[in-house]
């Protein structure tokens, strides 16, 4: 009988605990193996029935996984990738690529070689009204492009009710938490959608409502190299959650809601119109298509939907954000190199 193919996730968290699902569902029976990102001792209650709980990294590695998951804190994605990646083990990381570009010192080269085998976790862009935005904007749907406004927004502790959202991920400096890295999906999509930008102006704030050490509010002006202005609002704070993407055309605004899986578009006064609506839509989808996704790409038959360019890419607009907000002043996002 032949041995069991192994996927490994590495992290115990609420994503990890969703990849593990996903796992056992899309490529059972085979064998779905997690390894804390800390070092600890997993119990087999936390990660779920069936689950090989390794000891450690290395043992893991022994199991040959087909790919492996990064699902650690953004802090240790680089390190735990890089063991993976010495092994020719392809590797799905977790949003975002890392929590600042050092990290990717001395092991660009690594990425670089293998970049193929890398692809990164913004599974926004599998969401069905994503793929439907993109295509009306490609066909010029509101005619050329004048501005965008992006509004993210939701209170931190009811995020996860279940526990104290002072000890989760996105409230702890240490973690990679704050609202940048958190909510950085916003950031990657701005690239897909609209190309790179020149310039970020951003404040970040931590207003001291929610006892975190990390920026609980952002507000940031991108431009591109031709003038195209977004306008990006991301927050910890708003009680009634809010995800939009508005784009002001010369024919009209479309505004894709995010969170009812909906476009609509206003093309007058007293003109709107719903050009994509599928409110029903079950969010697990996005995780399951993107696992499939990758599933090829580590085959060798599909390519990476996020990878290493796009990756850096966006956690070099993060950080230009970061620095822009530090000194009171206008970056040039290039500038900043890993």
């Amino acid at each position: 009988m032949s041995e069991l193919i192994t996927y490994l996730v590495i992290g115990s968290g609420s994503i990890a605990k969703r990849h593990i699902a996903n796992l056992k569902q899309l490529f059972g029976p085979a064998r779905v193996g997690c390894v804390s990102a800390s070092g600890r001792a997993l119990q087999a209650e936390e990660v779920g029935e069936g689950t090989v709980c390794f000891v450690s990294l290395q043992e893991a590695l022994q199991s040959k996984p087909r790919f492996a998951i990064v699902a650690s804190p953004a802090p240790w994605h680089i390190e735990h990738a890089v063991q993976l990646l010495q092994q020719h083990i392809p590797v799905l990381i977790e949003k975002p690529l890392a929590d600042c570009l050092e990290r990717l010192n001395g092991v660009r080269d690594l990425f670089d070689r293998q970049s193929s085998m890398i692809d990164v976790a913004y599974n926004l862009r599998y969401m069905t009204s994503a793929s439907a935005f993109k295509a009306l904007l490609e066909e010029g749907r509101v005619g050329e492009v004048r501005s965008i406004s992006v509004d993210v927004g939701q209170y931190l502790p009811d995020w996860r009710p279940d526990s104290d959202y002072r000890n989760n991920v996105s409230a702890r400096r240490a973690l990679g938490g704050g609202v940048l890295l958190e909510l950085s999906h916003e950031l990657d999509y701005l690239g897909w959608l609209f190309g790179d930008f020149e310039t970020a102006y951003c404040v970040a704030r931590t207003s001291g409502a929610l006892e975190v050490d990390v920026e609980d509010t952002v507000d940031a002006l991108l431009v591109r190299k031709d003038g195209l202005v977004a306008n990006v609002h991301m927050d910890f704070l708003q009680r009634a959650p809010v995800r939009t993407c508005k784009v002001v055309g010369q024919e009209g605004s479309l505004i894709w809601d995010i969170l009812n899986n909906r476009i609509l578009l206003h093309s007058g006064r007293e003109e709107q119109s719903v050009l994509f609506d599928d409110p029903s839509y079950d969010r697990n989808n996005m995780y399951l298509d993107q696992l499939r996704h990758f599933g090829q790409v580590a085959q060798g038959s599909e390519r990476p939907a996020v990878g290493i360019v796009d990756a850096l890419r966006t956690l070099q607009l993060i950080q230009a954000m970061k620095r822009s907000a530090s000194i009171g002043q206008v970056v040039t996002i290039g500038d900043l190199q890993a």
